[in-house]
């Protein structure tokens, strides 16, 4: 079955129906830094069916916000961005499971979001504040990033007390992050006529040990609060040569890291340098920190218990880190499976939809 035999537009779209809610924003293209469809497209949704919240709109980042008077406020985010298309752009349902790029990746999150934002509308009576926000260009280079540039401009409209990031995490918690870091490695050397090389020293070659000891690597396995962060080190970039007749001199390596939340930026980066003992100089391309799990936090034991859920490690880094960097906790929560985002194969089930929504639902007491 078609898209286009039974999915509404995402103005017509019933948000008691996730799952054709969820359909109806996969049909809206929002690649990364071309948002703006999609969040016009939200933004005039929640102007008509939750005009009691407050509404902000800062770049292609959609805010609105209840002011119930309650003592603790909670913030759920979701992006609005997907990685390019693989063959996948248009959604397709097969009986209760949704096809398309973004389904897991998060839209399914965002119809849920939605449908919130909707109930509050409609007089629904939380036990918290809430703040929702739809953002930009979480897909991308940090310098994009829709959080960002709302805590750069407006910081206040993302205070809270706890924040859930609506990711794709198979129906359990995923808690704190992993640190990301770029490094590039430089190996130096000198040129010459690939006829005689001795003449010269080829870079190329000179990277050959550190290539060889990256390649052999056995990753960390760090426990954090009881959680098993499973760390990863790969060579993601090289690049060298001239010319096919001269001998090279200059190589370059860049190395990711993601490493434990127990480790600072200049800890994990110290730990890498270690490895690539033979380079010229290493340089720090970017990184960003990690989230601790912070599982103690009374906010988060709270949501762990009342949702009865599985607690894992979240393997990659997403905005939960900058929600911990001001000292708000977050985790991840939503519907979808991590493991299939950003493939050709990216699905959403009903099921997984309909569950994000009760159990947060049930949280939020509504």
């Amino acid at each position: 079955m078609t898209a286009t035999d039974v999915v509404p537009t995402l103005e017509r779209a019933d948000a008691h129906d996730l799952f054709l809610l969820t359909a109806s924003l996969v049909a809206v293209p929002s690649v990364s830094r071309h948002e703006g469809d999609l969040a016009d497209r939200i933004e005039h949704r929640l102007a008509d069916r939750a005009a009691g919240l407050a509404l902000a709109r800062v770049g292609n980042n959609v805010i609105v916000r209840t002011s119930l008077g309650r003592e603790r406020r909670i913030v759920l985010g979701g992006h609005l961005d997907t990685v390019p298309p693989n063959g996948n752009e248009s959604p397709r349902i097969e009986g209760d499971v949704l096809h398309g790029l973004g389904s897991a990746d998060m839209k399914g999150g965002l119809a849920v979001m939605l449908r919130l934002a909707e109930e509050l509308d409609r007089g629904a009576s939380p036990r918290f504040d809430l703040t929702l926000v739809f953002y930009e260009c979480e897909e991308i280079a940090d310098q994009f990033n829709g959080l960002r540039l709302v805590l750069e401009q407006q910081p206040d409209l993302l205070a809270g007390d706890f924040a859930v990031l609506l990711e794709p995490t198979g129906g359990h918690v995923e808690a704190g992050c992993q640190g990301t870091m770029h490094l590039r490695a430089h190996f130096d050397g000198e040129r010459a006529h690939s006829a005689r090389p001795w003449k010269g020293r080829n870079a190329i070659h000179a990277a050959a040990a550190v290539l060889a000891r990256l390649a052999d690597h056995e990753p960390d396995v760090v426990g954090v609060d009881g959680l098993a962060y499973r760390e990863s080190l790969q060579v993601v970039h090289v690049e060298g040569g001239v010319a096919n007749n001269v001998v090279p001199d200059h190589c370059t390596l860049v190395v990711n890291r993601r490493f434990a939340p127990c480790y600072s930026i200049d800890e994990a980066r110290a730990q890498v340098e270690l490895l690539l003992g033979e380079a010229d100089r290493v340089e720090l391309i970017g990184a960003s920190a990690g989230a601790a799990p912070n599982l103690g936090h009374p906010l988060v034991a709270e949501f762990v218990e009342a949702t009865s859920l599985g607690v894992e490690p979240k393997l990659g880094w997403t905005d939960v880190a900058r929600f911990a960097a001001r000292g708000i906790p977050a985790l991840n929560f939503g519907p979808g499976d991590p493991a299939i985002a950003h493939t050709a194969g990216e699905q959403v089930t009903r099921a997984s939809i309909d569950h994000c929504y009760d159990t947060l639902a049930r949280f939020l007491g509504l």
